[in-house]
């Protein structure tokens, strides 16, 4: 297969590319990055919600362009498939798929109020009473399926498709310091000590920090 080429933007502020960018990590997908610059103005105007273009994460491989990050973790699960992307129960697999696509169309007040940006740090942040509610959501997804699947990850021993759709999650709970209980805790920690998001974690801190308006990113 020829090597695969995926479009991101930001490190820093980038939550659906982080997405794109670690389930092609878990398959295994030996790919090159494409970089698109904060500053130019399509890009900006997609990392603000200001655009529908989805430009990125977008995955272009084998001859085929794949964008939107579900897309792409499907079509990963398809050329990788013992790679353990989506799990190998067909009811757990739906469950799985239930709750990506939960979070790939909901908890808007959570991406508007709590902006993913790795490398600040908000401690005591006041928290907008609806992205408290979309966090109790987010929790409750968490402590459902660890307690269903054993851990450490969402679906059991091996991190899948879902961690990747919740890893920017977990660095914006990190961000602004809120407040979980053990076992959601726990998870982000496991979350944080995977190689690829140390990787990712280890690149954003490299980034200017030049463009404050995409503080505003969801």
């Amino acid at each position: 297969m020829a090597k695969a080429v995926l479009t991101i933007s930001s490190k820093n502020y980038g939550a659906w590319a982080l997405r794109g960018w670690l389930m092609a990590k878990l398959a295994g997908l030996a790919f090159t990055e494409k970089v698109i610059s904060p500053d130019d103005p399509d890009m900006k105007a997609e990392m603000l919600l200001l655009s529908a273009s989805m430009r990125v994460p977008a995955l272009d491989h084998d001859g085929l362009y794949v964008w939107d990050t579900l897309a792409i973790g499907e079509y990963l699960n398809e050329i990788k498939p013992h790679a353990g992307l989506l799990p190998a129960d067909r009811a757990a697999r739906a469950h799985c798929r239930a709750i990506c696509g939960e979070m790939h169309s909901g908890f808007s007040a959570l991406r508007s109020s709590l902006p993913m940006n790795i490398k600040a740090h908000f401690p005591g942040f006041k928290l907008w009473s609806r992205a408290q509610t979309d966090i109790d959501r987010i929790t409750a997804i968490w402590t459902e399926c660890l307690q269903r699947y054993g851990g450490p990850y969402l679906f059991g021993a091996q991190p899948c498709i879902a961690d990747a759709m919740f890893a920017p999650v977990v660095t914006r709970f990190l961000t602004y310091d809120v407040a979980l209980d053990p076992v959601c805790a726990a998870y982000c920690q496991t979350i944080m000590a995977l190689p690829a998001m140390k990787e990712w974690v280890a690149a954003a801190a490299l980034e200017p920090d030049e463009i404050d308006e995409l503080d505003a990113e969801f």
